[in-house]
């Protein structure tokens, strides 16, 4: 992190200010975490601070501490314009293009308030006035914790900001896995325990609070698993019309591109979505040790992320998309 930029932002802390902190579209735990945590110590802090989240995010992130508190931007967007027209400063987190709000980024670009970025995914834009972009580390909730503990706040990590942080660890790690877990990783890990963070009841919350619909729509996706044994790969499906007949819910599918990634010998494994009143098929990509999935999403699918964990886009149709994803990852692994 740039010394100037922690000491223009330990300045801007030191008055008491209105802010507002906006995760990404379609917020996971990290993004959900992040935001709450920053919230909650902003508060401390004597800050008026809002969570202002582009749409709806999976209900099994409902329980998290300050859930009761976010605003909607979707449902209540004369709210979120009134909260950004009057923030005098704007965090936005685990994102870094004001693409991924949508119109809401239209508002953020219009803004005075000050603008700071904390993020940890690769090729930032630059409409952040201070931007703390670190693609080495696994998670903006890490970075988050970095952040408190360079600004010297780190006393304000309550069992609450705790909770939030370590549920954005957990999940943006896949559950610890991924090779962006480092011993400092573990270290954070261990002093949010320390804080009060409930690792088995987050643990629960996240893996063990599944609908039986759920569980059949996971049926359905490991039925229509592909493998393309000769480029080490493997593909999952899911039509609009398998999430109707499952009462999809969002967050249903979270997790679900990882059984590809656990058969033997796979390098890369792929779950495509239909979603058809969007007109989109979504993508999430994932691979093992230097299979850089970001490229190819970007390449192919107006995509990125990070090198193991990526997502994309397809405006064609499902059954257009599947030829062409096999062809176009042939093309790059093969």
């Amino acid at each position: 992190m740039i010394e100037t930029q922690l000491h223009q932002l330990a300045q801007w802390l030191h008055t008491p200010s209105k802010m507002v902190i906006i995760p990404h579209k379609n917020p996971d735990g990290d993004a959900m975490g992040s935001t709450l945590a920053w919230q909650n110590v902003m508060q401390q802090l004597g800050h008026t601070a809002t969570v202002l989240a582009p749409n709806p995010y999976p209900t099994f992130l409902h329980w998290m501490p300050g859930h009761s508190d976010v605003v909607i931007y979707e449902s209540e967007e004369e709210k979120g314009n009134k909260l950004v027209a009057e923030a005098d400063f704007i965090f936005t987190l685990d994102f870094n293009t004001l693409k991924r709000i949508d119109d809401l980024g239209i508002r953020v670009a219009e803004s005075k308030a000050k603008k700071i970025m904390i993020d940890h995914h690769q090729e930032p834009e630059g409409y952040a006035d201070l931007m703390f972009s670190e693609p080495h580390i696994g998670s903006t909730c890490e970075l988050v914790y970095q952040l408190l503990e360079r600004l010297d706040i780190r006393k304000h990590i309550n069992k609450e900001v705790a909770t939030c942080i370590y549920t954005g660890i957990l999940t943006d790690t896949g559950s610890f896995r991924f090779p962006s877990v480092t011993a400092n990783t573990h270290k954070a890990v261990a002093h949010l325990i320390e804080c009060g963070a409930n690792h088995s009841h987050i643990h629960e919350q996240i893996k063990d609070t599944a609908r039986p619909d759920r569980l059949k729509l996971l049926g359905i996706a490991l039925q229509n698993m592909v493998f393309l044994d000769d480029i080490n790969t493997v593909y999952i499906t899911l039509s609009q019309d398998e999430l109707d007949a499952c009462h999809f819910q969002k967050g249903d599918a979270e997790g679900f591109v990882n059984y590809g990634l656990s058969v033997e010998g796979i390098k890369v494994a792929v779950l495509m979505i239909e979603y058809r009143h969007e007109g989109l098929v979504k993508f999430s990509f994932r691979s093992k040790g230097d299979v850089a999935v970001n490229t190819f999403a970007k390449t192919y699918f107006d995509g990125g992320g990070h090198l193991n964990a990526a997502g994309g886009i397809s405006k064609r149709s499902l059954a257009q998309t599947k030829p062409f994803l096999v062809e176009s990852l042939r093309a790059y692994f093969g």
